[in-house]
């Protein structure tokens, strides 16, 4: 009886979620130099519209700022850096903590002013306000509903 109260379903997947993840990271690391736990990573980022601005919004706990670029082109915003690990990253027995570069890339929106694009780096995010054009501004779309009613939506701010 006792042995199956011991099983969790919850960390069976979550000892298999890592099993993937290592796979491919072995995988995706082959040629490379880079020791298994100094792979590339990709930060979580969010966007969204607020007051007729884009705003991104990336986390970069750990990476010094002076080791992030941000570089806007014609249609796209990238933004490049480097998560370095520490002096005694090889020392350690288990990480969950990825160290090496990453790059992100978007499209920036039709209407943006290149040159009024800032960045704030504070508590290890990093946010990007991109100034928006009169289309960031939230439009009520009306909603045709079988039987001749017509429903309109609010947008949210």
């Amino acid at each position: 009886m006792r042995g199956l109260l011991g099983f969790n379903p919850l960390q069976e997947l979550a000892s298999w979620h890592r099993d993937i993840d290592e796979l491919f990271n072995r995988f995706f690391s082959l040629g490379r130099e880079e020791t298994p736990s100094v792979t590339a990573w990709m930060p979580a980022m969010e966007t969204f519209a607020k007051d007729g601005q884009y705003v991104i919004r990336l986390d970069l706990p750990g990476v010094d700022p002076k080791e992030v670029e941000i570089s806007a082109s014609e249609d796209r915003l990238t933004i490049r850096g480097e998560r370095k690990a520490p002096v005694d990253a090889d020392a350690r027995h288990y990480a969950e903590t990825c160290y090496g570069k990453f790059e992100r890339s978007l499209s920036l929106p039709a209407g943006v002013n290149r040159d009024k694009i800032t960045a704030k780096y504070e508590h290890g995010v990093l946010e990007i306000v991109l100034p928006g054009a009169a289309s960031v501004a939230a439009k009520k779309v009306p909603i045709e509903i079988a039987g001749g009613e017509t429903k309109r939506l609010e947008a949210a701010a």
